[in-house]
């Protein structure tokens, strides 16, 4: 690991109304003026099981702030994970990559929300047909396999919850998988074994521009750039 000399606040687990359990408001200019507002350096909009959004977002952020291309996937064991890639084509692939394992079920606005795809005047260009709130019919270690093929880093989210967390589905953390960081939510703690044994992170999980975080989560990095920024979460 290289020598770290600078420090960069970020927020890795944001989502946008591509996300249907998130609020309409959640545009790419939204997201990002409320991250500029907040002092961060760098975001992730990871919106659950596709990423529509993401080049609209980068785009959005003209450079003021580092996006980190990514995505929340929900296996099949419901185990969410966030997956992260070096540049956006790689993210697309993975995409590309996944839509085999949809189960078909469309989306009901009505019922679970809007599905909004945006370009980066936050214009809705589109709309997700597929139900993104459903677990895909892949497996978390295909889910790894996958991304990284891709250059891409797996993430599991939120283990401290009591459910969509790899803990609690799973009921513990495989050492084949291999992973080194993981994801807390930022209200609440992790057991202290898992705090000596993994490099921990913590985001907001927001699916309101209220919630997105303010300069909590610091991190070491060599540069505030999508490579910095991707070589912590490698490290």
């Amino acid at each position: 690991m290289t020598k770290s000399n600078r420090q960069a606040a970020v927020d890795l687990h944001i989502h946008s109304s591509l996300s249907p359990c998130c609020d309409d408001d959640m545009t790419p200019n939204n997201i990002v003026n409320m991250a500029l507002l907040n002092g961060l350096d760098a975001i992730a909009v990871t919106d659950h099981n596709s990423c529509d959004n993401v080049e609209a977002v980068i785009k959005a952020a003209r450079g003021r702030l580092v996006v980190v291309p990514g995505m929340e996937l929900q296996t099949s064991e419901e185990v969410h994970i966030l997956c992260y890639f070096p540049d956006l084509d790689s993210l697309m692939s993975f995409q590309d990559r996944i839509s085999a394992f949809y189960d078909g079920v469309e989306n009901k606005p009505d019922l679970f929300g809007n599905q909004f795809i945006m370009n980066e005047r936050d214009e809705v260009v589109g709309f997700r047909k597929q139900l993104l709130l459903a677990s895909l019919n892949i497996s978390i270690d295909e889910a790894l396999q996958y991304a990284r093929s891709l250059g891409g880093i797996v993430v599991p989210a939120h283990v401290d919850r009591p459910s969509y967390s790899i803990i609690s589905q799973l009921g513990f953390i495989p050492e084949y998988m291999g992973f080194t960081l993981l994801e807390y939510s930022q209200k609440s703690s992790v057991e202290n074994y898992i705090s000596r044994k993994y490099k921990l992170i913590t985001s907001s999980d927001a699916h309101s521009l209220g919630s997105i975080l303010e300069r909590k989560m610091i991190i070491p990095v060599e540069e505030i750039t999508l490579e910095g920024i991707f070589n912590y979460l490698s490290s």
